[in-house]
């Protein structure tokens, strides 16, 4: 087997268009592997856990393009070579022509094309992000800013101009919004309804929405924040615009916030406004074990769904509770086959539910729980490619999506990891999120049920399926995949977490 390469200096490509190139090329008969990236610190590492690091790449950096690929002959080399080089050009070609449809290349153009148009979704490298959102916003743009690795001064300079001006600045580093019925970015297919959602967490904006719309529910507005608008250098400044304008909006009858906990100094005003708002507000902030009420995002969208129809949120958690107490059962038996070994590994795609999943294992009591992305406790990762004891791992960190796309959208480093755990002694159990919607990978029972069927044969796995009946990936027809492929799938990221953990106490 031999490994070969090349490097094109100052060659960029945007990370969809490698991924594409990478998986074209991988599947050339004679091709072991391929990588075809952005020469990135995360991904040098990643070449190298994959055997397919050179040592000419030492002197690359990020604007440089890596080209790799592992074969048995030099002719297959040659010929995937060829290919790449191929299919960079056909890539070139697309992006610069043809279907005739208006393609502006300014935010000026882009106005003129749509003059009635009052909402900017940005998507450039970060650097160049926050002059282009302020340009929406001298033009009177809302801003749905989905670029990340955005400074922080020039985040606060764009939300505090937003709240003078009157409009909304959605992230950065935000990935899902629903307005006005239409989803945005990482987004699903959800009823309009009464139900309003601030979130300064993506895939938990995802999660309860969907948990929402499959119990009958509805959705007024659901607007993302950012992560980091909740922090005190922020000062949660768009979280509570989103919050007055859910209080003012006819529509919206209950809401409902999400985050991790924020900095005390941003609590303090989040619970001022609150205190005006005269429909029910459910707050859910992951991890504050000092918070009366839910401490799941399902548990939050169940109660907020009741409370919007007038009704106690009691009988849903009893409903939580006898299904918790079914699924210590089912563990008990998994258990069982699993003798010998020892531990969960979780690989998340989405940031909140590597989060929920943490707060969830250290409510159970579980010891020993590590992560790239710690919170509740855990501790960090020395290395996010290798694992120690309980390993929560989240794709969606900024270190594996420099340079690559969003492990939503493109499964291949996830997929690789949960073959590397499933060959692991220790590994008792992999636990995953699986994220339908628009966005999203459109056909991901076809990446995931091979590794997912192989991976069965020595661990349990588990996972959930954040998605609605109307997504275009058809939520039932993966989940029955998943389930014949052997994995074990449950309702929500929450149950999926308990059920991990209800099985290793069983161990």
């Amino acid at each position: 087997m031999m490994v070969r390469g090349k490097i094109k200096k100052g060659s960029y490509y945007d990370s969809i268009t490698l991924m594409r190139v990478g998986k074209a090329v991988a599947a050339l008969e004679g091709v072991t592997d391929a990588a075809v990236v952005m020469g990135t610190q995360t991904n040098k590492g990643i070449l190298g856990a994959s055997g397919l690091y050179l040592s000419d790449f030492d002197a690359t950096g990020d604007t440089d393009l890596l080209i790799a690929i592992k074969s048995e002959t030099e002719a297959a080399v040659e010929k995937a070579m060829a290919e790449v080089e191929n299919e960079l050009k056909e890539a070139m070609k697309k992006k610069s022509g043809g279907s005739g449809a208006a393609r502006p290349s300014s935010l000026e153009g882009a106005v003129e094309v749509l003059p009635g148009a009052n909402m900017a979704i940005i998507s450039v490298a970060g650097r160049y992000a926050g002059d282009v959102a302020m340009e929406a916003l001298e033009r009177g743009l809302h801003v749905m800013l989905f670029s990340d690795n955005v400074p922080l001064e020039t985040e606060i300079a764009l939300k505090k101009y937003g709240r003078d001006h009157g409009l909304l600045v959605m992230g950065p580093d935000c990935g899902t919004a629903i307005v006005n019925g239409a989803p945005l970015a990482f987004a699903n297919i959800v009823p309009r309804g009464s139900i309003g959602v601030v979130a300064a967490a993506g895939t938990g904006l995802q999660e309860v929405t969907c948990l929402i719309a499959n119990e009958g529910g509805g959705i007024s507005q659901a607007l993302g924040t950012g992560g980091r608008d909740v922090k005190k250098d922020v000062g949660g400044i768009m979280f509570i615009e989103g919050l007055k304008a859910l209080a003012a909006d006819e529509k919206t009858k209950a809401i409902l916030l999400i985050s991790k906990p924020p900095h005390p100094e941003v609590l303090k005003k989040i619970e001022e406004v609150i205190r005006g708002v005269k429909k029910p507000v459910v707050s859910m902030f992951l991890g504050d074990e000092s918070a009366i009420g839910p401490r799941t995002l399902e548990e939050a969208a169940l109660t907020v769904l009741a409370l919007s129809k007038g009704e106690s949120a009691e009988e849903a958690m009893r409903l939580v509770e006898s299904r918790d107490m079914e699924m210590q059962k089912t563990a008990k038996k998994l258990a069982e086959r699993l003798a010998g070994r020892k531990f969960i590994r979780g690989l998340f795609s989405g940031g909140t539910f590597c989060a929920e999943a943490q707060v969830i294992f250290r409510k159970l009591g579980l010891k020993g729980v590590f992560s790239n992305a710690p919170t509740a406790g855990a501790a960090k990762l020395k290395d996010s490619l290798k694992s120690e004891q309980h390993s929560i791992v989240d794709y969606g960190e900024d270190e594996f999506t420099v340079g690559r796309p969003h492990p939503m959208i493109d499964f291949s480093l996830r997929n690789k990891r949960i073959q590397a755990e499933a060959s692991d002694s220790k590994t008792a159990i992999i636990l995953l999120d699986v994220v339908l919607g628009f966005g999203a990978h459109m056909d991901p029972a076809s990446e995931l049920t091979p590794v997912v069927r192989e991976a069965a044969r020595n661990v349990a796995v588990v996972c959930s399926v954040t998605a609605t009946e109307a997504d275009p990936q058809h939520r039932r027809q993966v989940i029955e995949a998943l389930e014949e492929a052997g994995a074990i799938v449950l309702p929500s990221n929450a149950a999926a977490c308990h059920m991990a953990g209800f099985i290793v106490s069983n161990l």
